[in-house]
């Protein structure tokens, strides 16, 4: 396996060329680096204007391996080779770094670059990126790949105390600048043309830093200004090291490679919004920093989101009145380390009341929207505080909880939003403080804790009756004067605060002030009225309009069966616009155009017209006898997407008549190769599980005057698309047909 790194931005606020004279007393030994024992130049380079610097070095390591490893090996010594381009003209330097050592059975390749800083051309920019390939070792590759990266990402982490080590040392012997490149004065032309070509073959041998970085880490140093809208690998796209440790946290060398990298794949799949890079944080943790695996649990939730439109709920979904009246639960002052507080009255709570009254899918939304709004809680505290801060504090106090609580409708309902927590707000629980438990509470615990993952499990702490209240109790968490008053704290009822500061009047205004602001809203809860129960049915067609509210529908796409659906178009101009998701798989997306509508889809013994699956349907609209020219025309480029891209595009139509947008499994180039029949085909399509991919899709036909921006836009009077999640991926856009129906 391919291990990767790939370092975030660090920033040096000192010169490139003052970092240059730093980085170069590295050679040909650097104390500050016990493996690195020596180092010879091969070869070097210099261009007669002295603006072009190329130095190969051939550097000797003491790896710090078990002996016996180093026995069976055979060697004492690693050895590396680096080659070093200056362009002092560009002000950038480019490393190149190789394995000479087991290059057969070991590939180590690492790229350096530093540049100047693109807001500020007085500081200087960093950055690297590397990979390990361990083909054979002799039956130790697993231990070979350890003891690599532990030495990696220890010269990491030192990389940069080593130059500031230097830079000290320039100051000491009173070196503080270092003056920039200057061209020669021009002298007679035979010596110009002499400069000339040795500059010619220099820069053969110098990498041009837009072109490596763009090959290498598939990001660009241009400035920002010079295109109009950010693009990925801009620097605004990148992650600057002081930025992940002030908004991020202390993270690994690792970590923060794995962040970069994941954060990288969705800016190439997700082209546009993506989500906040505490967001994909949060998967990574979940999945112990397993890139593939967040990758997956992410994607699936950035589609849940887009489908049910989570990202708008704050703003558009008003709880109703019940929940206000009699959810015993609300968001509460902060804790000692600045996370946002949840209270939860659940003992005091009419669970069975409020399912009744409400159903079960009113109250997943609305533990959504709390979620939601401890998010946004989140993001603010990181700023008033100054530190990172992304999750919340939650306490839950279960006086009064009975076996009444235990209701099986109620426990189920809890059951699935622990599910839907767990699966799209991962890590987002910094602590769950559970006070006054009753002797019913082990009962609870045990139907609840098996959907509850491990981590979470961690950060638990259950009191009983009130031994909150001593050592290790709530005071080492909260601070008093915000522990709610039913709990034996200092904060009362905005009612009861409403009463003292009548009295408080006479008070000087600070603990006036104080007194005030030390309220708690959360609700008592109570027995929801019998008068405001409904019955099943009305239950079930609400819980049905809630989770149905979504502009979003499922396909399932076979191999060779594709998803087609029919638009109509009555007048010529109008804009099809569409948004997708590849949920599995990789599909091949088609628009064809047809003067006649297509037949009604059959369904046949084969099961090839209308499919239906779990995942979604599968129509066919296009007649297997129909030919491509004669009977329809196709009116856009095919476009390929891979699985977790998010596609949106327009197609402006030329011609009245019917439309039909097609998802095609997409088969690799060698399996077209092997020319199945058809009836193999079919066949194929119905091995479900290694055949079958699935979409997400929305689309919508807008009136060419209802249709504004761009047309990568996709913006227009009528249509909303997810913030989160929404990528701007976007087919090709076209306003004449490529080919004409010829009936």
């Amino acid at each position: 396996m391919v291990q990767k790194y790939q370092s975030p931005v660090r920033v040096y606020k000192h010169p490139f060329e003052l970092i240059m004279a730093a980085y170069e007393r590295r050679f040909p030994t650097c104390p500050l680096i016990p493996m690195f024992v020596d180092s010879d130049t091969v070869s070097e380079f210099k261009s007669e204007d002295g603006a072009l610097h190329v130095i190969e070095r051939r550097c000797k390591l003491d790896i710090d391996a078990p002996r016996l490893l180093k026995k069976i090996a055979g060697v004492d010594y690693v050895y590396f080779v680096q080659k070093n381009s200056l362009n002092s003209r560009d002000r950038t330097l480019h490393i190149e770094a190789h394995n000479e050592t087991f290059s057969n059975r070991v590939i180590i390749h690492e790229h350096c670059c530093y540049t100047v800083h693109p807001e500020n051309e007085d500081w200087t920019c960093f950055e690297q990126s590397a990979s390990l390939d361990i083909k054979s070792f002799f039956g130790f590759e697993s231990t070979v790949e350890k003891i690599a990266m532990k030495h990696y990402t220890s010269n990491i982490k030192k990389g940069k105390e080593i130059i500031e080590y230097y830079l000290r040392q320039l100051e000491e012997e009173g070196i503080t600048f270092v003056p920039r490149w200057t061209p020669p004065p021009v002298g007679p032309s035979e010596t110009c043309s002499s400069s000339k070509n040795q500059v010619t073959s220099a820069a053969v041998l110098v990498p041009d830093a837009a072109a490596v970085m763009e090959g290498l880490s598939g990001e660009n140093l241009s400035s920002p200004g010079t295109a109009s809208e950010p693009v990925v690998g801009t620097p605004d796209d990148k992650l600057d090291a002081d930025y992940i440790k002030r908004y991020l946290g202390d993270l690994t060398p690792l970590q923060e490679s794995c962040l970069i990298r994941l954060r990288q794949w969705l800016q190439e799949t997700h082209k546009g919004k993506i989500p906040k890079d505490e967001h994909i944080l949060r998967f990574l943790r979940a999945r112990d920093f397993n890139i593939d695996k967040a990758r997956e649990i992410m994607c699936q939730s950035l589609t849940w989101r887009k489908q049910h439109q989570v990202d708008y709920i704050l703003d558009t979904w008003t709880p109703p009145q019940v929940l206000l009246d009699y959810y015993a639960g609300g968001w509460h002052h902060h804790d000692k380390d600045g996370r946002p507080l949840y209270v939860l009255r659940l003992g005091q709570m009419d669970t069975k009341g409020l399912v009744r009254a409400l159903g079960e899918e009113a109250l997943l939304r609305y533990v959504l929207s709390i979620n939601e709004e401890g998010l946004r809680r989140c993001e603010e505290n990181t700023k008033v505080f100054g530190r990172p801060i992304s999750s919340w504090t939650c306490l839950v106090d279960l006086e009064g909880l009975n076996m009444r609580h235990l209701w099986r409708p109620g426990v189920k309902a809890l059951l699935r939003i622990i599910e839907v927590v767990e699966a799209n707000y991962p890590e987002t629980l910094g602590r769950l403080l559970i006070l006054r438990a009753p002797r019913v509470f082990p009962v609870l615990w045990t139907l609840v804790s098996p959907f509850i993952d491990d981590n979470t499990r961690r950060k638990f702490l259950i009191y009983a009756g009130n031994d909150y209240q001593g050592p290790g109790g709530l005071l080492d968490y909260i601070d008093k004067e915000i522990i709610p008053d039913f709990l034996s704290g200092e904060c009362m009822k905005t009612e009861e605060v409403a009463l003292i500061s009548m009295r408080t009047l006479k008070m000087p205004s600070q603990y006036r002030e104080q007194v005030i602001r030390s309220k708690c809203d959360v609700p008592e809860g109570g027995l929801v009225p019998k008068s405001l129960y409904r019955t099943a049915e009305e239950l079930e067609n609400e819980d049905l309009k809630l989770w149905t509210e979504t502009i979003y529908q499922s396909a399932s796409v076979f191999k060779g069966a594709p998803h087609e659906i029919l638009i109509q178009i009555v007048d010529a101009s109008s804009v099809i616009t569409w948004d997708f998701d590849v949920c599995k798989g990789d599909i091949v997306f088609n628009i064809y155009h047809s003067k006649r509508s297509p037949q009604p889809p059959k369904k046949d013994s084969l099961g090839a017209h209308s499919i239906t699956s779990p995942g979604g349907n599968n129509v066919q609209l296009i007649d297997k006898v129909w030919q491509l020219g004669r009977d329809y025309s196709m009116v856009e480029s095919p476009l390929i997407c891979k699985e977790g891209e998010s596609v949106q595009g327009s197609h402006v139509t030329r011609w009245p008549g019917f439309y039909i947008l097609q998802w095609k499994f997409h088969t690799m180039p060698a399996c077209a190769a092997t020319n199945l029949p058809r009836v193999d085909d079919v066949l194929a399509s119905l091995q479900v599980s290694s055949h079958k991919c699935k979409v997400m899709y929305y689309t919508e036909v807008i009136g060419s005057e209802d249709f504004r921006g761009s047309m990568t836009s996709l913006e227009s009077s009528h249509s909303g698309f997810s913030q989160l999640s929404a990528a701007t991926t976007s087919s090709s856009q076209s306003q004449s047909s490529s080919m004409i129906s010829s009936e």
